[in-house]
Order: C-alpha cells, then sequence, then structure tokens
C-alpha cells in the first residue's frame, strides 16, 4: 500500500473533522463519500463479504465501476471506512453500575454489531483503520474500566480479551442462524430426521458421557446449541477471572 494511499484513506475516516477532501479533476461527483460507504454497508449486509465487490457498490449507486476510485483508493479502504461507518450507529451512553455491569453492557454493544453487520466476522485484517467512531468506541470501551485497579497495559488488554471472546461467540450464533436459514429446518427437526442413522453409528455404550450430556442439552435448548446461552455463560465466565484477578491483587498488596 503506498502512502499517499494510507494518508488518503486517513482523511476520509476524519472527513468530517478535516472537511470533505477534494475529488480528482474532472465531471462533478454525483454522489458523496457517505453514499458510497453506506451503498457499500448495504452490499456487504446482503451479501457479505466474500461476495462483496466494487462493482456491486457501484452498480447500487448507478456508477460506471472506475469512477469509484474518485472516492476511495481501493476495497480494503472501503471496508475500512465501512467498519468506521457501523461503529459510529450505537450510542455511547455514561456507563454505570459495577465493574461487571459496565464491561456486560460493552460486551452486549459488540454482539449486537455483530449481529447487525455480520461480515465484520469477515474482515481479515487485523491492524484496524483509525478513524473517529472507532476511536470514540474505544476510549468508551476503556472508561468502563477506569478506576478499577487494573493497569493501562491491563486495561488494553481487557478490551481485546471481550472482543475476541465476543467474536468466537457471536461467529456461532451467525453462523447457526445462516445454517437454519439456509437449510430451511431448524436444528430440532434436523436431529429428528436424522436420528435414526446417529443412533446405529454413535451406541450409548460407546458414547455414554456425551450420550447422557447430549441428551440433557438437546431436550434443554430443542436444538444442537444456544449460542446465545452460551455467550451469557462465557460472558460470567471472563468477568469472573477479571474479579479474581482483581481479588488476588489485592489479597497481595
Amino acid at each position: 500500500m503506498e502512502n499517499q494511499d494510507v494518508d488518503r484513506t486517513l482523511e476520509l475516516l476524519w472527513r468530517r473533522v478535516l472537511g470533505a477532501p477534494q475529488g480528482s479533476r474532472g465531471p462533478k461527483q454525483r454522489v458523496s463519500v457517505d453514499d458510497v460507504i453506506r451503498a457499500a454497508v448495504a452490499v456487504a449486509d446482503e451479501e457479505g463479504l466474500p461476495a462483496f465487490s466494487m462493482r456491486k457498490v457501484t452498480d447500487r449507486l448507478g456508477l460506471k465501476l472506475m469512477s469509484i476510485y474518485t472516492y476511495v483508493p481501493g476495497r480494503a479502504e472501503l471496508i475500512g471506512l465501512m467498519i468506521d461507518e457501523v461503529a459510529g450507529e450505537q450510542p455511547l451512553p455514561p456507563h454505570e453500575g459495577s465493574l461487571r455491569q459496565r464491561l456486560a453492557g460493552v460486551a452486549r454493544q459488540m454482539w449486537d454489531e455483530f449481529h447487525r453487520h455480520p461480515w465484520l466476522l469477515q474482515v481479515e485484517n487485523s491492524r484496524p483503520w483509525l478513524g473517529p467512531n472507532v476511536s470514540d468506541r474505544y476510549e468508551w470501551q476503556l472508561a468502563a474500566i477506569e478506576g478499577a485497579g487494573f493497569t493501562d497495559l491491563e486495561m488494553d488488554q481487557i478490551v481485546t480479551l471481550i472482543a475476541n471472546f465476543v467474536a468466537g461467540s457471536a461467529r456461532s450464533s451467525v453462523d447457526a442462524r445462516r445454517t437454519a436459514r439456509q437449510s430451511g429446518i431448524s436444528d430440532a427437526e434436523w436431529w429428528e430426521i436424522n436420528a435414526p442413522v446417529l443412533e446405529r453409528v454413535m451406541p450409548v455404550d460407546q458414547y455414554p458421557i456425551s450420550g447422557r450430556v447430549g441428551q440433557v442439552a438437546g431436550q434443554e435448548y430443542n436444538a444442537v446449541g444456544d449460542p446465545d446461552r452460551s455467550f451469557v455463560f462465557g460472558l460470567d465466565r471472563v468477568l469472573d477471572g477479571l474479579e479474581h484477578h482483581l481479588r488476588t491483587r489485592s489479597a497481595h498488596a
């Protein structure tokens, strides 16, 4: 990636602070950068990132393919702009309650965003574009931890820990919903159809523990799994660990 592309993308990310960047010479642009980003988000919401293309964005806007490069440097940079755009959709309310309640609110916001825009789980670039909405949200996430007794480095690591946990849990939830939608049947219906074969190849005496646990879980979930409940259970255990870390540090202080 050339430096001028990086500079231009940063200017685009911070366009509402720096002012709209000047377009290239030529005919007056028919749409705005905001229009391009909103159209791109709509395409990604509908089709996911593997099927996302610049052509589909321009088709939605009624533009010629090459004209989109007068707005954004390329596909990767456009995705960075999309990420920052959706990061600004949810309000950032003042934090209230205990540390546990505040961090649960941070995690729930991430969970909701992944379900509104599942393509976020398909982004491969691990180096984020630091736009205004992403920056504001990181500040808000850190504010949930400020004053609790963690070091600055630990505060950053806690945000990363929660983000990674939520992303993994959300991926399971999104995949389960996609599978049900694409197959046209629920987990319970799939199990009912395939139970005779599974009972033949997985006899109870060969799988006594998984058979017992699977039966209890299946009756409780009425499905192969329950991603929402698994998310809540896992988040509680993550928060238990963070609280234990603080208690242990205080006891040895």
